[in-house]
C-alpha cells in the first residue's frame, strides 16, 4: 500500500480475470440473514425506454447519444468489478443504446484498476473509457490529481443522495455494506455484531484460533473498511484486541468466502456483501452474512470517465444509465447494493435502505474518499499488523 493516503467514515444513514463481451444476466437473490428479498428468487423485469432519457436531462443530450453512434460500437472498462454483478447493467444498457454490441470489462483487482491506466497513459494511451473500483485510497490518491479524470458532470446527480458524488467527476455506482461471514456448520448462530463475535472469542477461544479472517489493511479496499469503522466506532479497538490475535488477513474477499465455505475459517468480518452475496446463494445454507449492529461500513463503489476516453460519448451515456432508476434497478439484480432512494428492495434486488433496515441509519457508516496523513496511516496499520502478531 502506498502510505500517502486513506479514508475516513461518517455516520450517515474478483472472480475470473478476462476481458469479456456480457450479454447475459445472472440475478441474485437476498439472503434471509441480512433481511430484503426472498433466497433465490428472480427480480421482475426492469422496464426499459430504449434511446429515450427523463425529462430532466438538458435539451442537448441528444448531440452526446448522436456522438455514442459515431463512436461504434465499444465501450471499455477497467473494474474490479464480478461479470456476475455486471450482467443485468451490460443487459439493459444494450437495450437501451443498441448499437453497443461490444462491452469489454476487464476484472482487475481494485488497486490494479489504476495502476494498469496509469502505466498504459505514460506510454501513449489507453483503452480505457470508464475506470470502477471500490478501492477508495486508490481513487483518492488518482483522482486527486489534475486530468486524470473526463470533466462531466450528470445529469442524474439532483436525483440522488450526497454521497453520489465522492470527488469531483468520481460518482458512486453502488455501495457496498461490509458483513460479517461465517459457517453455519461451525456457528450455531449468527453473530449480530463485532462485540457479539469477540464475546464468542472470549467464552471459546480454543474454537476460533486462526479461524477468523479479515482483509489485509495493507492493501487500499483492507485499509478503508477497516479504519472507516475504527474512526467510528468507540468500542472497535477494545473488540479488535480480542479479534485480530486469532485472525488471519487474506488479499480477497473471493479467498475469504472460499475458506470460510470449507470450514478453513469459522468466521470473517469485513467481507464485502457484493463477492459474498452469491456464495449465500449456492451454499445451500452453509455460508451466511450478517450486517454488523454496533456499525455496518458502506464502502461506496467509485465509477469515473478517463480524461482521453476513445469513446466519450458513450462513457458518459454508460455513467448516467448506471446512475439512472433503471441502471441502479440493473445495479441491484446484479447483486451490488443500490443507493439510489427511487429503487426500493424486492425479490432480486439489493438496496442501501436494506441495511439502513437491519442496523439502523445511526449505525451505518459511509466511507469516505479522503486523504489522511502519511503518519496516521502508519500508525494504524502499525496497530492493526501487531495485533495480528505481524
Amino acid at each position: 500500500m502506498t502510505r500517502t493516503s486513506a479514508v475516513t467514515g461518517t455516520r450517515v444513514g474478483n472472480r475470473a480475470r478476462a476481458l469479456v463481451a456480457v450479454g447475459a444476466a445472472v440475478v441474485l437473490g437476498a439472503t434471509a440473514a441480512c433481511g430484503g428479498g426472498s433466497t433465490g428468487e428472480q427480480a421482475a423485469e426492469n422496464p426499459i425506454a430504449v434511446e429515450q432519457v427523463p425529462a430532466y436531462y438538458p435539451a442537448d443530450y441528444s448531440q452526446i447519444i448522436q456522438g455514442s453512434k459515431a463512436e461504434g460500437d465499444t465501450l471499455t472498462i477497467y473494474s474490479n468489478t464480478d461479470q456476475e454483478n455486471w450482467a443485468p447493467v451490460f443487459r439493459d444498457f444494450q437495450k437501451k443504446y443498441p448499437w453497443i454490441t461490444n462491452i469489454q470489462a476487464n476484472n482487475l483487482d481494485s488497486d490494479e484498476v489504476f495502476q494498469r491506466v496509469l502505466s498504459e497513459q505514460a506510454t501513449g494511451g489507453s483503452p480505457a473509457d470508464v475506470l470502477v473500483s471500490n478501492a477508495a485510497q486508490a481513487w483518492a490518491e488518482y483522482a486527486s490529481q489534475p486530468g486524470r479524470l473526463l470533466d462531466y458532470t450528470s445529469p442524474e446527480l439532483p436525483k440522488l443522495t450526497d454521497f453520489a458524488q465522492l470527488m469531483p467527476n468520481v460518482y458512486t455506482m453502488a455501495t457496498d455494506p461490509m458483513t460479517i461471514a461465517y459457517n453455519t456448520s461451525l456457528l450455531d448462530r449468527a453473530p449480530t455484531s463485532l462485540s457479539d463475535l469477540a464475546a464468542m472469542v472470549r467464552q471459546d477461544p480454543a474454537k476460533f484460533q486462526d479461524k477468523i479472517t479479515t482483509r489485509d489493511v495493507n492493501g487500499a479496499f483492507g485499509f478503508t473498511v477497516s479504519h472507516t469503522f475504527t474512526d467510528s466506532v468507540p468500542t472497535a479497538w477494545q473488540d479488535l484486541e480480542t479479534l485480530l490475535p486469532m485472525a488471519r488477513p487474506e488479499t480477497s474477499s473471493g479467498t475469504q468466502t472460499e475458506k470460510i465455505l470449507a470450514g478453513e475459517y469459522v468466521a470473517g468480518f469485513f467481507i464485502s456483501g457484493a463477492p459474498a452475496y452469491p456464495v449465500v446463494e449456492d451454499s445451500g445454507g452453509l455460508f451466511q452474512v450478517a450486517f454488523p449492529k454496533d456499525g455496518t461500513v458502506v464502502l461506496p463503489r467509485g465509477i469515473g470517465i478517463t480524461p482521453k476516453a476513445p469513446h466519450s460519448n458513450t462513457a458518459k451515456l454508460f455513467l448516467d444509465f448506471v446512475l439512472s432508476q433503471e441502471g441502479q434497478r440493473a445495479v441491484a439484480e446484479g447483486g451490488l447494493t443500490s443507493y439510489r432512494p427511487d429503487v426500493t428492495a424486492a425479490p432480486g434486488l439489493r438496496t442501501y435502505q436494506e441495511v439502513v433496515d437491519q442496523v439502523g441509519q445511526q449505525n451505518v457508516i459511509v466511507a469516505k474518499y479522503e486523504l489522511t496523513p502519511e503518519q496516521e496511516v502508519e500508525e494504524f496499520v502499525g496497530r492493526w499488523d501487531g495485533l495480528l502478531g505481524r
